[in-house]
């Protein structure tokens, strides 16, 4: 029998698989946009909150409409205490992501509209799980810490209630702020994998915590979430400044990779690197502790200089470089990184569950069925035997 010729997986890049109005990424000119906005424009100037309704409803808000959506978002950021004493009961070293994507499912056993198809009632599981994954994230590390879950707050924005839930204390006023920019910076990034995931599953016809529950697995896995906690390692493992060229050279002497350089996407720097490395900086000094951002800014120097000396080529910094030290100075645990990665992008993964079940043709979704290539072996008629019973 002949056998076929392997064909390389192509992990579908080049392939459009669906149309969107929801976000681009322009990897030629480092464009992010949501709704027609280019990410550098919202970030800083409008809150998570308006982005998620800019990307749930394709529209900012106006001032009335924004405080609408500010009460349904807190009215929903209380959890099922059945979910809490679940978690109690979990292994205290779980992987965070298998604690928050059991969670997430959990959640539509609580949710009065999980037997509506409508896009209403879409709509409004979508409210709920923007609002309870924050809840979530803080609940699941204090619970694992020996310590009692911190109530959200209905006295603070979005950003600054995660981190009173994480922490027990109310940030102060420019971490906050950060926190919001940097959420508002990970709301949404178009087909990438777990995006993907939610909008496959949603073809289905599958509810909206099916659909997010699934893309929280793949952002679980190493090639798409976590970059950030393992750049985050890197810098402390270099330690110091003065280190940085021989941890360059030794990862291009190995085959290694520069973690934060380089993106499947971008051919220039990530724009989101460009607003979170100056806040990065900045909370670096107020907490009289410049080292990470320090140490970050000579390594990107130095790894993108030696990458083009020894390659020949340019490498490029992406989100996950500066969202790192950001991070650490605002005393998120490294493994928790991931998670509040979940938490802002779930508002692009509710937008696009959305537009995969209801936008446009009256006949949506349309069921994702791909075709593959076979290319293991075949008998014919004759020569296929099948084993003879003893």
């Amino acid at each position: 029998m002949d056998k076929c010729e392997p064909i390389l997986n192509t992990g579908l890049r080049g392939f459009s698989v669906a149309t969107t109005q929801i976000s681009d990424v322009d990897g030629k000119r480092g464009r992010l946009i949501y709704r027609g906005y280019p990410v550098k424009d919202l970030a800083g100037a409008v809150s998570f909150e308006e982005t998620a309704c800019l990307l749930l409803h394709e529209k900012l808000p106006s001032q009335s409409e924004l405080k609408d959506f500010d009460t349904a978002l807190k009215k929903e950021r209380a959890v099922a205490p059945e979910i809490l004493t679940a978690m109690e009961k979990m292994p205290a070293d779980a992987l965070p992501m298998d604690i928050l994507q059991g969670c997430v499912s959990m959640l539509a056993a609580f949710d009065p509209d999980i037997a509506d198809e409508s896009p209403e009632a879409a709509m409004r599981m979508s409210m709920r799980l923007i609002a309870k994954m924050s809840t979530l994230c803080a609940a699941w590390d204090r619970i694992r810490n020996g310590k009692k879950p911190v109530d959200p707050s209905p006295d603070l924005g979005h950003g600054a209630n995660f981190l009173y839930m994480l922490t027990g204390e109310t940030p102060d006023g420019h971490t906050a702020s950060f926190f919001d920019t940097a959420l508002t910076l990970h709301a949404e990034h178009s087909f990438n994998a777990s995006t993907f995931t939610a909008r496959q599953v949603a073809s289905t016809k599958a509810h909206v915590y099916a659909s997010i529950s699934a893309a929280m697995g793949s952002l679980s896995g190493p090639l798409h979430g976590g970059a950030n906690t393992r750049v985050m390692k890197m810098l402390m493992e270099i330690g110091s400044a003065d280190r940085v060229d021989d941890h360059v050279k030794n990862v291009l002497e190995t085959g290694g990779v520069i973690m934060g350089l380089g993106h499947a996407v971008y051919q220039v720097d990530d724009p989101r690197a460009h607003i979170l490395e100056p806040m990065s900086r900045e909370l670096g000094e107020a907490a009289g502790d410049p080292k990470w951002h320090t140490l970050s800014k000579a390594l990107e120097k130095k790894g993108k200089a030696a990458f083009k000396e020894k390659k020949g080529k340019d490498i490029f910094v992406n989100v996950d470089f500066y969202s790192a030290s950001l991070y650490h100075y605002m005393k998120i645990p490294m493994d928790m990184f991931t998670p509040v990665f979940a938490a802002a992008r779930v508002a692009g993964w509710a937008a696009h569950v959305l537009e995969e079940r209801f936008a446009g043709a009256s006949d949506k979704p349309v069921l994702y069925r791909p075709e593959s290539e076979y290319i293991g072996e075949y008998c014919g008629e004759e020569d296929c035997k099948l084993p003879e019973e003893n």
